[in-house]
This record gives C-alpha cells, sequence and structure tokens, in this order.
C-alpha cells in the first residue's frame, strides 16, 4: 500500500515532497535516543496541504509524524511514515494582538521569533524552553513545553487560547477545526466517552504543576470548562495536526535581577526551592556542581539555585532578590545578585546549554537521555533526589542532575551503555524501577518532555490500566485509523527498541585523525550530536558565536551541523545512506560547511564537523581524481613557494590582471568568478627577514620567540609580519624564524646538526590547506617534515608565535590529532601563541601604544572556537581600542569562499555580521581583522560597503611609529 506515496502526494501537494536519500536520513531522529527512517518528508503550504497529505497516507495505510525543529528528547518527532517539516513554509506570525495580548502563529513558528515580535509591546510567550531559539511552538504544543519560567507563566497548555487543527472526520476524510472551549469542534463520541468517564478522570490525576504524561483528559471536565485545546496540548500530534494557534502573551518585566544561591548539595538547594515560590519569583532553577566545568563567576558551593526576579526598574528587580537572598540566607553557602544583562546571559548560556554538556560525564564518558524530565511535586524535591542518587549507585550509573526546581522537574542525562545487550537490559531495568520511585513520590514520569517512546510503555504504573485504556479509547475516537504517530503515549513501542545506536558498527572504523576525546573512534565521535539543534538558530548567537554559518545563510538543515551529523550517523548505519565513504549526498552536505571550527566551541557538546569533512573527504576521493579546487588551493603552499623560488610574482599579478587570462585561470581552478585572485608579495616575509640580517638583527633581550611564517603571512601579506617582528621588539622580545634546516639549538640560537642530515631543508607549514581539502596523507607528510624542522625550538621549548589564526589553530588542533603517536606534535601545539598572548605572557610589564580609536571588525572564527579571544581583548584595552568585535564567520574560510559555486553563501555570511559592523563604523573606526580570509573578504567586498581591515600587529606598529 506505501507503494506510489511519493507521487501521489506530488499530484495533491503545493509544498516539497522530498524522499530523497538526504531528506530521509535528516529525519530518522530527534533528540532522543531513538530512531526510524521515514519513506519521505513532506513540506506543507498552507492547511489543505495537510488535508491533503492525510488523505493520501489514510488511504496508503502509511502513518503520519508531525515534525518542528526535531528538538524532541522522547522520540516523538520519529516516525517510519511520512513525516510533515512545517519549518519551511508554515512559520508565519499571523497577527500579534497588543490589546488582547494574543498572537497568532504558524506550528513552524520558531518560539525566539515570536518572543521578537511581542517585544516591542512589552510582551512576551511565557514558556521558554532552553531550546528557545530553534524549537518551534507546533512542537511546544504537541510536547507542552515549560521552560524555566513556568513558575510565574506556567507550561503552554496554561497559554493556549484556540488550537486550529485538522482531524479526522466520521466519512473518513480530513478537516480543518477550530478548538477552544466547549465542545465544538469535536470528534462525534467523545463528549460521551468523557461524560462516561467522570469518576476516573476526577480520581485518577496527580496534582502538581508539571503533570505533562498521558492525555490531559481532566481538562474536559466541565468543571474545567471543558477545554480541548488545554487537552490538546501534549498530544504529541497523536490526535490531530495543529495548523494554526492563538496563544496568549504575558506581560514581560521592564528588568530583571538574578539572585545566585549556593547551597552544600543539591538536596538541600532542592529542599530550599519550595519555600521561595511565595516570594513570586520567575524562576527557580537548579544546578549541581557536577555539571558546571567552569566555575569562576559562581558563589562558592556545591549546587546553585538560580532565581531570577523581574521588575519596573532595575532596582526593583534587584530589591526583590535581595528579598530572596535574605530569605535563602540560613541554608545557603554564599549567595550573588547579577543586574547587569551581559551577567546574566553569561549565566543563562550555562544553564541552557546543560541539555548538551550533560551529554559528557567529567571523565568523557556518554550520557543519554530516556529518564531526562521526571517531575514530583516541589516539596518533595529534595527527598526524591537523595532515593534518585541511590538508585543510580544500586544500578551502577552516573548522572547530573539539574532543572526547574520550583516545579519540581529534574534534567538528567545518565550514562547508559546503550550499545550493547548487556546495558541496554539494565536500561531497561533501571527504567521500571525509577518510574516507580516517581510514583511512590506523587510525580508525574514527564515533566516537560512528552512521554513519547521513551517513558510510554510505563505510564501504567503512573496512572493504572483503567486510566490508560481510556486514553487507548480517547486516541481511537480521534485517530480510528490509527495513522497519527503511531507507537508514541498510547499503545507505544517498547522503551529499549528502536534505538539509534543499534545500526552503528561495532568495531572501529579506519579513520586518519586520533579523535582523542573519543577514544580514537569515528562512531564515538558522530554520536557526539544527540540532536539539541543549537547549530539551527536563524540568527546569529549572541556574546560572538560563530555556529552555524551555512545553515544561516541557506535555512537548510542539511547543511546545518546537526544535519551533517545525521547523515554521516547513516553513512555508518548503511541504511539510508548505502554507498559508504563514497556517498555523494554526504559529500554534498559537507560541501557548504567552511570548516570554521565554530561547532568545536559553541556545540554544547563539542561536535567538531571541520575535522569530520577533512576524514571524510580524504576518503572519499582516495584513489579518485579530485576537484580542480583542491589541486589549486590545497596546495597553495607549494605553488607559492613556486612564485618565490622563480622570483615571478610580479609576472604572476600582471596575469592575473588580465581579465580573459584570469577568467581562465578561475575555471581551470575550480575557483569562484566572481573572486579576484590576491596579490602575490614581489617580496616575501622570510626574504625580508633575511635581507634585513635575520636573527643578528633581533636585538631584544627578552625572552626568545620563533615567529612562525605562515604561508599567507610569508607569500601574501608580508607586512603583518614585518610590523609583528617590530612591536615583539619593541616590547623586548629576541625573535627568530624556524630552522629551514634540521639544526640544533643553544642559547645564543640555531646552528646546523654536524651529520647528514644538515643536507634536509624545507620550509614549515601547519599542513591547513592540505586538511581542509581532505588532502591528509599530503598534511600528515608536510607536518612530520615541520616537526622536524622544528625539533630544535620543541626541544628548547621556544614559545611559536602564530600570526595568522587558522594557521595557530591547525597546530593546537590538527597537528596532535592528525599524528597522536608522535609525542613532539603535542609539545609543539603546546608552544602556540596568537599574537596577544605571546605579548600578555613574555612582556607582561610591557604597555602597548596609546591608540584610542574605536574599532570594528571581526573576530576569527578559529580564534573563537579553538584559541580564544581574551588576551586580544585585553591588549585592545590597554591600548586604548575600543568596542566589540562581531562574532560569526567572514564566509571566506580559507579556500571555501574561493570555491566555485560557493560565492553567494560566502557573501550572505559576510552580510550577517562582520559588513553590517563595517558599513556602521565611523571614518575614525579602526578595522581590525587578524586572518587573511577575514581581510581578502573586506577588501573584496568594497562595493557592499567593505573597508580594508588590518591585523592588531599592524595598527601596533604603526601607533608605536616604526610602520614598516
Amino acid at each position: 500500500m506505501a507503494e506510489g506515496v511519493e507521487e501521489a502526494l506530488r499530484r495533491v501537494v503545493r509544498g516539497d515532497v522530498d524522499f530523497s536519500v538526504t531528506a530521509r536520513a535528516l529525519t530518522t531522529m530527534d533528540a532522543s535516543n531513538y530512531r526510524r527512517v521515514p519513506l519521505g518528508v513532506v513540506s506543507p503550504r498552507d492547511a489543505q496541504d495537510v488535508v491533503a497529505v492525510l488523505g493520501v497516507c489514510r488511504e496508503r495505510g502509511v502513518a503520519v509524524v508531525a515534525r518542528g525543529g526535531g528538538t524532541s528528547i522522547a522520540g516523538q518527532a520519529t516516525g517510519t511514515g511520512v513525516v510533515l517539516d512545517f519549518t519551511r513554509y508554515m512559520n508565519r506570525i499571523v497577527d500579534v494582538d497588543a490589546e488582547s495580548r494574543t498572537a497568532v502563529v504558524q506550528p513552524g513558528v520558531v518560539l525566539d521569533r515570536l518572543q521578537e515580535a511581542a517585544a516591542p509591546h512589552g510582551l512576551r510567550f511565557g514558556p521558554d524552553p532552553s531550546t528557545h531559539s530553534r524549537c518551534t511552538l507546533g512542537g511546544m504544543i504537541g510536547n507542552n513545553s515549560c521552560g524555566s519560567h513556568s513558575v510565574a507563566w506556567g507550561t503552554t497548555a496554561d497559554n493556549v487560547r484556540e488550537l486550529s487543527v485538522v482531524r479526522r472526520e466520521p466519512d473518513g476524510g480530513f478537516r480543518e477545526r477550530v478548538l477552544g472551549r466547549g465542545w465544538e469542534g469535536a470528534p462525534t463520541g467523545l463528549r460521551p466517552l468523557v461524560e462516561g468517564e467522570l469518576a476516573l478522570l476526577r480520581t485518577g490525576f496527580p496534582d502538581l504543576p508539571r503533570r505533562i504524561s498521558g492525555y490531559a483528559a481532566d481538562a474536559l471536565l466541565p468543571e474545567n470548562g471543558v477545554d480541548l485545546a488545554r487537552f490538546l496540548c501534549g498530544t504529541e500530534g497523536t490526535l490531530g495536526i495543529v495548523t494554526e494557534a492563538a496563544v496568549r502573551l504575558v506581560e514581560a518585566p521592564r528588568a530583571r535581577a538574578l539572585a545566585v544561591l549556593a547551597y552544600a548539595d543539591e538536596s538541600a538547594a532542592a529542599e530550599a526551592a519550595a519555600g521561595l515560590l511565595p516570594l513570586g519569583p520567575l524562576t527557580v532553577e537548579g544546578m549541581a556542581a557536577d555539571l558546571v566545568r567552569d566555575r569562576s563567576g559562581l558563589p562558592e558551593g556545591g549546587a546553585w539555585l538560580f532565581v531570577e526576579t523581574g521588575g519596573e526598574s532595575a532596582a526593583e528587580a534587584r530589591a526583590r532578590a535581595e528579598v530572596i537572598v535574605r530569605a535563602a540566607a540560613d541554608g545557603t553557602t554564599d549567595s550573588l545578585i547579577v543586574d547587569d544583562p551581559a551577567g546574566q546571559r553569561a549565566l543563562w548560556r550555562v544553564r541552557e546549554d546543560a541539555s548538551g554538556t550533560a551529554t559528557r560525564m567529567p571523565d568523557g564518558t556518554e550520557a543519554w537521555p530516556g529518564w531526562e524530565d521526571c517531575a514530583v511535586p516541589p516539596a518533595r524535591l529534595g527527598p526524591y533526589l537523595r532515593d534518585f542518587r541511590g538508585l543510580l549507585a544500586e544500578h551502577g550509573l552516573r548522572g547530573t542532575p539539574y532543572g526547574h526546581f520550583g516545579d519540581g522537574c529534574i534534567h538528567v542525562r545518565i550514562d547508559f551503555d546503550l550499545l550493547g545487550d548487556a546495558g541496554v537490559r539494565r536500561f531497561r531495568r533501571f527504567s521500571e524501577d525509577l518510574a516507580g520511585l516517581v510514583v511512590a513520590h506523587g510525580g508525574s514520569l514527564s515533566g516537560e518532555h512528552g512521554d513519547g517512546q521513551a517513558r510510554a510503555e510505563l505510564l501504567p504504573k503512573m496512572y493504572g490500566p483503567d486510566m490508560v485504556r481510556l486514553f487507548e479509547r480517547i486516541k481511537d475516537v480521534w485517530d480510528p485509523d490509527g495513522l497519527l504517530n503511531p507507537g508514541m503515549l498510547v499503545r507505544p513501542h517498547r522503551l529499549d527498541e528502536n534505538l539509534r545506536f543499534a545500526v552503528l558498527p561495532r568495531e572501529p572504523v579506519d579513520v586518519e585523525f586520533g579523535y582523542p576525546h573519543d577514544g580514537g573512534d569515528f562512531s564515538a565521535a558522530v554520536r557526539r550530536c544527540v540532536g539539541v539543534a543549537k547549530c539551527r538558530t536563524e540568527k546569529a548567537p549572541s556574546g560572538g558565536g560563530v555556529m552555524c554559518p551555512s545553515f544561516r545563510a541557506t535555512g537548510d538543515e542539511t547543511h546545518s551541523t546537526r544535519g551533517r551529523a545525521r547523515l554521516l550517523h547513516e553513512m555508518l548505519a548503511g541504511e539510508v545512506v548505502t554507498d559508504g565513504w563514497q556517498s555523494t549526498e554526504v559529500r554534498d552536505a559537507l560541501d557548504l560547511c567552511l570548516s570554521c571550527k565554530g561547532c568545536r566551541s559553541d556545540c554544547p557538546v563539542g561536535v567538531d564537523m571541520a575535522t569530520y569533512k577533512a576524514e571524510f573527504l580524504h576518503h572519499h576521493y582516495e584513489g579518485r581524481r579530485r576537484p580542480a579546487a583542491h589541486y589549486s588551493m590545497g596546495w597553495l603552499p607549494r605553488w607559492l613557494r613556486v612564485v618565490a623560488r622563480t622570483r615571478s610574482a610580479a609576472l604572476v599579478n600582471s596575469l592575473a590582471g588580465v581579465g580573459p587570462l584570469a577568467a581562465i585561470g578561475k575555471r581551470l581552478g575550480g575557483i569562484a568568478a566572481e573572486r579576484r585572485i590576491p596579490r602575490v608579495a614581489t617580496e616575501t616575509f622570510s626574504t625580508w627577514w633575511g635581507r634585513r640580517g635575520g636573527e643578528a638583527r633581533s636585538g631584544g633581550d627578552g625572552p626568545r620567540v620563533v615567529l612562525w611564517p605562515d604561508t599567507f603571512t610569508d607569500h601574501l601579506a608580508p607586512q603583518v609580519g614585518r610590523a609583528a617582528v617590530r612591536v615583539l621588539e619593541e616590547a623586548g622580545l629576541s625573535v627568530a624564524l624556524p630552522p629551514t634546516r634540521v639544526l640544533t639549538y643553544a642559547p645564543d640560537g640555531f646552528s646546523a646538526v654536524a651529520d647528514t642530515l644538515t643536507a634536509r631543508r624545507g620550509r614549515v607549514c601547519c599542513g591547513l590547506t592540505y586538511v581542509s581539502t581532505g588532502q591528509l596523507d599530503r598534511a600528515r607528510a608536510v607536518l612530520r617534515r615541520t616537526l622536524d624542522l622544528m625539533r630544535p625550538v620543541v626541544d628548547a621549548g621556544l614559545p611559536v608565535v602564530v600570526l595568522e589564526p587558522s594557521c595557530a589553530a591547525a597546530l593546537r588542533t590538527d597537528l596532535p590529532e592528525l599524528l597522536p603517536d608522535d609525542p613532539r606534535a603535542r609539545r609543539l601545539a603546546d608552544s602556540v601563541l596568537t599574537f596577544a598572548q605571546a605579548l600578555e605572557r613574555l612582556a607582561p610589564h610591557w604597555d602597548p601604544p596609546r591608540v584610542d580609536r574605536p574599532v570594528a571588525g571581526q573576530t576569527h572564527c578559529h580564534q573563537h572556537a579553538v584559541l580564544g579571544d581574551a588576551a586580544e581583548r585585553r591588549l585592545r584595552e590597554k591600548a586604548g581600542l575600543t568596542g566589540e568585535l562581531s562574532g560569526g564567520c567572514c564566509g571566506l574560510a580559507g579556500n571555501f569562499g574561493f570555491e566555485d559555486g560557493h560565492y553567494d553563501v560566502s557573501v550572505a555570511c559576510a552580510e550577517e555580521q562582520l559588513l553590517p559592523a563595517v558599513r556602521a563604523a565611523g571614518e575614525e573606526t579602526v578595522i581590525l581583522a587578524d586572518g587573511f580570509s577575514c581581510r581578502t573578504q573586506l577588501e573584496q567586498s568594497a562595493g557592499r560597503g567593505g573597508r580594508p581591515g588590518r591585523h592588531l600587529a599592524e595598527v601596533l606598529a604603526e601607533a608605536l611609529g616604526v610602520t614598516p
């Protein structure tokens, strides 16, 4: 019966119908432990499309699953039939009515977009899950999501007024109905079913604020106003498909303060939480110390409550926070109040990222959801947590609880072994025991994320068999064909089947990188992505984040970090993506990865897609002809050295300036026609260094540093190297360049080894261009030669100053991960310093010249992700360079923006943050860009308001009056 579904859907659906390998692979999983392979994905344009899809699928007996952001943690956004993706078209905010404090939205609207639309009216939607930047209103309605502010504003069900729902009609067809209070629009048979079970409905539900499990059928009681809209919240798409929602908005406080209360342990924090509720806080969030990797900025303790207060003014909000602190004083070990917005955001990021960071125990062990959000009455939370910890110990498991202590809701990821049969059996035993424990404390198996497959099998423990049978009868009234999200919540799949890990290879995959954080296992590296989808944000992250620029440019899940990780997972599984490393689907998804490494730092679980891309390209093209760009730009260091040796830079520049010749060269080299070929320096930095007298002229008597002549600085921007030498020497440092022969080191300098090795010559190279194009054998050979040349530097323990952030990042990360068995690799990586780090650590008493001008520009993405920019910030501050640099990625990203077919995405990335920041800058503003790619993007964007950028070393050298 499933045959012909795609063709039938294409005939009646105006939206997108996609049954491709890529579309199916992207939707096999949500953020849970579960995996199912769908037939295909439909992105409907409107409710009529939804009606049409349901009609076709009913006719052929194919299940339908509604999906929003795909961040569900109980498995309810996965299915084997047709997946409805509402994020592409049905994502509009239809109306915001400030007077009535309501908004009308389509199901694919991301929560943050609604908050932005309501903010000018001083309003907001109350519930705010930690995934607010990518979760959708439809998903929130399906799960009855809550978030950190539920103590003040309740769950999604508390804030929904009406729902437009496509449901089955008695004649077997489907129709959109508007459901609110009263029985209007309800399916035939629902009212008599409810009225026949009033006694059970009045006695069968625990009374607690976070009861999300099961169907909220008590909302249909006459004393509760027969609220169909409220009842449908949390039904997980098993009864009907929401196509529009009218939601309530609440008044947003004008100012907020955050009281951070420290306690000896989590039980003490949990027992204190309920006592703070009468004081009217907006949030009471709890977190234990074993979740927090960096405790700087937090008061001293073993656990913390984050208690937020609001007011009409900052003073009023702070005064309320002070009341909280005084009321809690007897039980706390310490406390603080944070009232500046930036400080609050920094603390909340720790909490919001917990759903990802909790997936790794402090020792690196994997941890998983499954019992991620049980809730008990707030007054019972302390005893429950103690019993919960005891149950973990009894089963030999570990977890890091955190969550909504004010509502009695606890999140936790547990180090289940879901890869082996014994571990899965323990997972089941623990689940059964924990369900009993939660019920014994008067709680709900789900307090936020729904039952899905993870907990629905155990609902009889919570509700008893009679209530569960009533849920099944309700399901049959709404969905007699069992079409909608079967196996979820009612008549569920077993909690230990369809596990996402079952399809992965059990033996390690043969790979090139060492994957030190994943035990050398590429499968474990791919498993890092748990689907929380922080990479799917539609707008650039605040606070200088980077991930994921290609998704924000295209809006396509394929080009998100999560999407690429899903395709790699399916490549390893071999069921949907069947041709392994030769997969064109994986190759095409990785094609628009900029290798910015933003995910390495911004992803809560540290997915490193740049490394995975290099790994894939290596295997994909092994023994095969590569794209032309891999030879033209991947081999850039080799070509530029040829130009330098033959002294042909002027000729190359002249030829590149001849339009027809340049066009031919770009076409042959796989370079975008829109790009200008950068000019090659007629004198390299290394040549200037030798002509200047080299070490003999490096007159500082301070610590010796080795300045790395990276390819970009040496051949394309030698003025940066010259400026850095001048500044480092002005700071009293003695500068040397790496040897070009195998040498030994003495305190007075380098000297040749007195053996045959003196004949071996070469130039050091970080291998970046080879790595980014997946030429890992070549990269490894280049890096081994570099280690040979750098042996005396490494042996002497000299710091290595690298001016180009991407090269510094490659030495810090790619070098030791490609050569994990060579101890020299780790030692060289550890010696790498940025320009600012070198000045700060080796010349701490040196004061830079005062520039006293504002700055604009961009922090290099690799600097942000790998190196950190704290030293650069402090150096700019000491020099009087005021203002913040933008985050994101410039879009050029080494070879990426030059490759044919990438130009539009490259420019879109630049237009996100970098170019607007430069356009808004005044004439007196210094445009800073330490990366050659960033400077080139600015230079080639003059028509878009770009202005030349400079390395910080150039700016300081100019201020010193020693401009080269």
